[in-house]
């Protein structure tokens, strides 16, 4: 061991609670290794293997023997590293590939032999769509309208009504599955499609609704649509398409090549053969349902799975201030601030919606983050980290409005080309709210030093056509140019004359 070893602390610093799920598919197995058990599911490891253990499956009834013998190698390297990272509880979930083969019971105890003492929960349809229904609403709490979670085996349907799981189906509609029963021609594709789809009559009650959109053909098809159309964030979790944006781009997958597909950055190469059966069975989805937007999510079964095991005042907890709340916790200073600084900036803000409100104190959470970074790139690197951080409830709008107003809090220049995602996820009004926030937390920093005795001996008001900052006696507040600068910035922004007193 060399010196600088040594010098390293003999115990290692505890980490938060882990827990870990395998997901089981009939196109891949991953591993998921949660940390915490936050409102905000955190993964810290994520590994996937595309083996196609169902591939086969329609005409032979049995799972693919080559990728049984490559999954239980993978699942002894995942069963390994769960357990040096102390993922407990960890479980496998396996979906319609083992319940639909004659020889899943086999695997199973093949599975079991190799990961002595870890559950295997081999889900019915039913429990698959409803699992992957509790992941979606982990990120969407208020999602009304249908979900659809594709497969490599199956599809499963969910009726979501403003956060609550309604009727469900499972349909032999996976993308493996669906490629072999149509012998891979496109035409037949559409008509196995159109005639499963007819078998749930509720799927109606989607008319003028959304459609959440789960699985990983299907967020490939979200990532060609962004490479098209140059989206400057490469998040697809909120990711949303208009009918006919999602109608046009399934009649391309449709009919491309797949060496033309492979070709999408951020496809993957496996994936390929298999997004135009995705894209025929989106589109007769669409058609079944009538849905008038397309949503994509990241959370499905996996986080579904990770919502059981959080408590249930937790799982209620709003997931925007959650994971604002939970970034300042790991990167601010000084938790008693952030509900101070809302209501200091309140006067400004007179006129909001309650989300609005939840947006601005959203970002007084976050308007410290960025206090541990190099002075030169703190406005660049909190931008960055605000607009991608791992939040499961914060859509493209809100992540543009909450950072660029904490990278104006850190004197950002509006028009910097770090900033520009930001300039084309939002609209004009948008975008001066959220100048105006940045600067009047810039001018809050600037009279207090982040503390929060100092920010409660100075207070905002706005009357007669003034912007009145109130500086109390014998406090040691003093408004020096740059404050002054500043307020006469925020004045300026709201078409207001600005004032300094003593009281």
């Amino acid at each position: 061991m060399d010196a600088a070893a040594q010098a390293l602390p003999a115990e290692a610093v505890p980490h938060p609670p882990r827990c870990g799920v395998v997901d089981l598919g009939s196109n891949s197995v991953r591993l998921v290794v949660f940390e915490g058990r936050g409102r905000n599911p955190v993964p810290i490891f994520n590994e996937k293997a595309v083996l196609g253990l169902g591939r086969g499956l329609e005409t032979t009834r049995r799972l693919n023997e080559t990728a049984v013998e490559q999954a239980l190698t993978v699942l002894e390297r995942y069963h390994a590293v769960a357990r040096a990272m102390a993922a407990d509880p960890l479980e496998i979930l396996a979906t319609a590939a083992m319940r639909d083969a004659e020889n899943g019971p086999a695997f199973a105890a093949a599975l079991r032999e190799r990961m002595p003492g870890v559950p295997i929960t081999v889900l019915s349809g039913e429990g698959e769509a409803t699992l992957s229904a509790e992941g979606v609403l982990l990120g969407f709490p208020e999602a009304d309208g249908i979900l659809g979670d594709i497969g490599g085996g199956s599809l499963e349907v969910v009726d979501l009504r403003h956060g609550r799981v309604g009727d469900s189906a499972s349909l032999p509609l996976g993308v493996i599955r669906l490629a072999e029963r149509a012998g891979g021609d496109m035409t037949q594709a559409r008509a196995i499609a159109e005639a499963e789809l007819a078998r749930v009559p509720w799927l109606v009650n989607g008319k003028g609704r959304d459609l959440y959109l789960v699985g990983g053909a299907w967020r490939a098809i979200a990532k060609v649509h962004m490479v098209e159309a140059n989206y400057p964030l490469s998040i697809v979790h909120h990711y949303v398409l208009t009918r006919e944006e999602a109608r046009n781009l399934c009649g391309m997958l449709i009919g491309a090549k797949k060496s033309a597909i492979e070709k999408v950055p951020g496809v993957p190469a496996k994936r390929a053969g298999d997004l135009p059966f995705a894209a025929v069975a989106l589109r007769r989805l669409l058609r079944a349902t009538g849905a008038d937007r397309v949503v994509f999510s990241a959370n499905g079964l996996r986080e579904g799975w990770y919502a059981r095991h959080i408590a249930p005042a937790v799982r209620g907890e709003d997931p925007l201030l959650a994971a604002s709340y939970e970034m300042a916790a790991r990167f601010g200073r000084d938790e008693s601030l952030p509900p101070a600084l809302f209501d200091w900036t309140s006067p400004l803000f007179p006129e909001e919606t309650a989300y609005d409100r939840a947006l601005r104190l959203a970002a007084c959470w976050l308007s410290d983050t960025g206090s541990h970074d190099h002075p030169d790139y703190r406005a660049e690197q909190s931008f960055l980290r605000v607009l991608r951080q791992p939040g499961v409830g914060l859509d493209h709008h809100a992540r543009a409005f909450l950072a660029l107003a904490v990278a104006l809090r850190y004197e950002a220049s509006p028009p910097a080309a770090t900033l520009a995602p930001a300039r084309v996820l939002m609209g004009a009004a948008e975008m001066r709210r959220a100048e105006l926030l940045g600067a009047a937390l810039r001018l809050a920093y600037t009279l207090s030093g982040g503390t929060l005795a100092l920010l409660n001996a100075a207070a905002l008001s706005v009357a007669d056509g003034t912007l009145r900052l109130t500086l109390r006696e014998h406090s040691g507040l003093f408004a020096g140019e740059g404050a002054q600068r500043r307020l006469e910035l925020l004045a300026g922004m709201l078409n207001l004359k600005a004032e300094i007193r003593l009281g």
